[in-house]
């Protein structure tokens, strides 16, 4: 079976940067989403801090331990992003667009479990709104962390 350019190119970064608990296809809309999954407290602080690029279709899956009002911000990250803070069943619960080395908060407007970084506009390009359910967050990342 013969890799998607994207995720060759996500498999390689992940050599590079071994620290990182692995990936995962999510699906949203028509979309589908290379994921890196950071889940634990140090992973989600680095983040994509100090990276210059993040291929079309990839993106950030950052997983928390209990679902509450998460908030990021861009201090040290020189991409500009946009985040989809999701709930624990799946569902986006709003979309965020983020400025490089910003230490302004983008706030979850209920609670969420997971936060979903992409490209700058990568959601509003491809129609995906709040209310989208994201597929493909594996059973074994939602038992552990409810």
């Amino acid at each position: 079976m013969r890799l998607p350019r994207t995720a060759l190119l996500l498999c390689l970064t992940l050599a590079l940067y071994p620290a990182w608990a692995g990936t995962i296809t999510l699906s949203i809309g028509k979309q589908t989403v290379y994921a890196e999954v950071v889940d634990t407290p140090q992973s989600r602080e680095r983040g994509l801090m100090q990276r210059d690029h993040l291929c079309a279709n990839c993106g950030m899956l950052f997983v928390f331990e209990n679902p509450g009002r998460l908030s990021f911000w861009m201090k040290d990250t020189t991409l500009p992003l946009a985040i989809a803070f999701i709930a624990a069943d799946g569902t986006i619960v709003n979309i965020e667009e983020m400025q490089p080395d910003t230490t302004g908060s983008h706030v979850a407007q209920n609670d969420a479990l997971y936060a979903l970084e992409m490209n700058r506009n990568w959601f509003s390009k491809n129609g995906i709104r709040p209310d989208d359910k994201v597929r493909g967050i594996p059973q074994t990342l939602k038992a552990h962390r409810e």
